[in-house]
């Protein structure tokens, strides 16, 4: 009797031994996958305020009337698309974040060329509306930046624990999935041209 009790025993250690192991993978998911939620939101909330600030300083400089109107036609159109690719965190797939960042970059390149096409206009460059929008803009720029590297270390520790053994097993399970990062945009490992 005691002999047919062993087996038994083992079966139920190793059970309950899986068992705690899959409760403390899926816990663990669950957690990292808030994590990357907390960070996205920041990532969103800093592009959000880009976009905010983006109408003040248009209207800013369209006070001055000879300003190159394609170039604010560009700044408003660029705003416009990348404000309206909204993107859900339990829809973080790298195609979904590499299609949001590029019309996140198209509103970079857009505000670029609008900063050098200030160059020209020395009354715009010395008004103090302009100059306080401009400083907030490159405030919320570094923010960006750091909201990004922030959620792609998230998605790098949440990747990396999903691709882990046996972690990897239980992530298939209960269909975990792997996340996007952001990446550098093309072309940015060259150096900008600089003319004068």
């Amino acid at each position: 009797m005691k002999k047919a009790l062993i087996p038994i025993l083992i079966i139920a250690v190793v059970g309950i031994f899986i068992y705690t192991k899959a409760v403390g993978v899926y816990n663990m998911f669950v957690q990292n996958e808030e994590t990357i939620n907390g960070q996205w939101a920041e990532v969103e909330t800093q592009y959000q305020r880009r976009a905010d600030l983006i109408p003040n300083l248009v209207n800013t400089v369209k006070g001055y009337a000879d300003f190159e109107q394609e170039t604010l036609t560009g700044v408003i159109e660029a705003r416009s698309k990348a404000t309206s690719i909204n993107l859900n965190a339990d829809n973080l797939t790298p195609e979904n974040i590499a299609q949001f960042q590029q019309a996140q970059d198209q509103l970079s390149g857009a505000l670029s060329r609008l900063l050098v096409t200030v160059e020209k206009y020395p009354d715009l460059k010395a008004n103090q509306n302009f100059l306080e929008l401009q400083a907030q803009l490159e405030g919320t720029e570094n923010r960006i930046a750091v909201a990004r590297r922030n959620f792609n270390q998230s998605v790098q520790s949440y990747n990396a624990n999903l691709r882990t053994f046996p972690n990897n097993i239980f992530a298939g399970w209960y269909g975990f999935e792997r996340k996007g990062y952001f990446e550098a945009a093309a072309g940015s490992e060259n150096a900008p041209t600089v003319q004068f």
